[in-house]
């Protein structure tokens, strides 16, 4: 067990009908107990299980590990404009310096003189680049992004996020994850 997760967690990896995970980052990911309420309700097939089980007085289970939906749900083209997909756009890093830290977004076009809250005018920024920049233009702030602001596609999302592993992977997840990695002899 990774010492991010409770000895209790026991998450669940939660696959489209297709065997891909739901989304990558964050990882689709249900507790047990939800995973356990799925596969009564017959949404859900279980693909993999840890070894240990949950019990009542009548029913023994052992706990999914890896859990499949039986409905295919059709994944969004379009990802949502929030403040986590912009960090990840722009892989969590400081847009005008590089930094990693207190990371904040910046509307390159200030609102003040008519930028918009969109994908193409938002970037990752630090709360110092931020603050220096403060209400111009980069013009103004000579302050130039290192990289143009874009609406991502849900496929870039998607690569960005598997450069950010998740602090628990457990080993009967590693098969549906990682499609593109070396495999053992």
């Amino acid at each position: 067990m990774n010492a991010h997760v409770s000895q209790g967690g026991w998450p669940v990896l939660v696959l489209n009908a297709d065997f891909r995970p739901l989304s990558y980052y964050p990882l689709s990911l249900w507790s047990w107990q939800d995973a356990i309420k799925a596969v009564f309700l017959d949404r859900v097939n279980i693909v993999e299980h840890y070894d240990r089980a949950v019990h009542s007085p009548s029913f023994e289970i052992q706990l999914p590990s890896v859990v499949s939906l039986k409905s295919f749900v059709k994944p969004t083209t379009h990802p949502a404009f929030t403040r986590f997909n912009v960090f990840l756009r722009d892989r969590f890093v400081c847009q005008y310096c590089n930094a990693h830290d207190d990371l904040t977004f910046d509307h390159i076009i200030p609102r003040s003189k008519g930028g918009q809250t969109t994908w193409e005018n938002v970037v990752a920024a630090c709360s110092p680049c931020n603050l220096r920049k403060g209400n111009l233009t980069p013009q103004q702030a000579r302050m130039f992004p290192r990289q143009a602001p874009f609406a991502p596609t849900v496929h870039q999302l998607h690569r960005n996020g598997r450069l950010f592993p998740p602090n628990y992977l457990h080993d009967s997840w590693l098969d549906y994850l990682y499609w593109d990695t070396e495999l053992d002899p």
